[in-house]
């Protein structure tokens, strides 16, 4: 779960009213703070990161989503560290951080998910309310193969399945972390609600991505391997906000960014995107499906009808930006 440290951001907390204890925890192996700034949102978060060989970063997607800049804090110290987004997967919520030569990070234990069995005891390891220390809470596998829908503040929606449930709940900022089992070994990566991005649960419970599963991931996006599920290095950004809406088919501009891609192309709030790239853009989800594909620094054409209803169209060149 990411923690929003922001008053003006909501954060929809997976267990809340669960009664529950944590105890605060040493420093443990390859487990560090994720801190995010959503520049466009005005907003700042946190989460938590698992430490791979080679000082590779795995977290949440949803942890590093929107973000303009990325740090990584080691735990009871004064160390932070800017962090580069190599890649993530949005249908898996798993993304992989790179620091400067893995600034001599130690590399959590990893186990295997495959084999769990109901009753296993585990604990939870994360940054809880984004404070930078870590803190834990113990349970047990109480479901495996389980299924959650996320939705964001624009209407869309995505499902998370095969996930292991667990007793051990989560709070705001543990996202991202290690879901441990008795040894110490790292066996699930830890999800749940976010800034804008919420995952609807009555249970009270705590949800993690099978281990063997976000490696998986893990490796083609270290590898460089884009696909239609995966997105490697740089996001390209148009720099609107689009808005769900039930009246209209395509991509509803609610709100553009001065001096962005969009507005240099003449966009403005009411339009709507009907095609990107030469790919039909059909609602908000085909819109990001369209700019997860495109490269940064690319002129390709957009095609939009304003709030009268003219077509228009024209070349548009989109920038870096954050990560969807």
């Amino acid at each position: 779960m990411l923690a929003v440290v922001t008053a003006a951001a909501a954060t929809v907390l997976l267990g809340a009213g669960f009664v529950h204890t944590s105890t605060r925890t040493p420093a443990a192996t390859g487990v560090i703070a994720v801190e995010t700034k959503l520049g466009f949102e005005s907003a700042a978060a946190a989460g938590t990161g698992i430490v791979l060989p080679a000082g590779r970063i795995l977290t949440n997607n949803h942890v590093i989503r929107g973000a303009t800049v990325v740090q990584v804090h080691l735990p009871h110290t004064s160390r932070r560290f800017v962090a580069r987004v190599l890649g993530y997967s949005p249908g898996a919520d798993v993304a992989v951080l790179a620091v400067r030569s893995g600034q001599g990070l130690q590399a959590a234990p990893l186990g295997r998910s495959a084999g769990l069995q109901l009753g296993d005891p585990v604990r939870a390891v994360g940054n809880a309310g984004g404070t930078g220390s870590l803190t834990t809470t113990t349970g047990a596998v109480i479901g495996l193969g389980k299924s959650i829908t996320a939705s964001d503040d624009q209407g869309a929606s995505e499902q998370l399945s095969g996930l292991i449930e667990t007793s051990a709940p989560l709070r705001p900022g543990d996202s991202g972390g290690p879901l441990e089992d008795r040894l110490g070994r790292v066996i699930g990566v830890d999800t749940a609600a976010s800034h804008g991005f919420v995952f609807s649960s009555s249970t009270g419970r705590g949800f993690a991505i099978p281990i063997d599963r976000a490696l998986a991931v893990a490796r083609q996006i270290e590898a460089g391997r884009s696909s239609a599920t995966v997105h490697i290095g740089p996001t390209a950004f148009l720099g609107v906000q689009v808005a769900r809406s039930a009246n209209v088919s395509g991509g509803l501009v609610e709100a553009v960014v001065g001096g962005s891609p969009a507005a240099r192309a003449g966009l403005g709030p009411g339009d709507v995107i009907v095609s990107l790239a030469g790919r039909p853009v059909a609602s908000p989800n085909a819109l990001v499906g369209v700019l997860l594909r495109l490269v940064p620094g690319q002129t390709v054409q957009v095609r939009w009808e304003d709030h009268q209803g003219s077509a228009h169209r024209g070349p548009i060149t989109p920038v870096s930006g954050p990560p969807q």
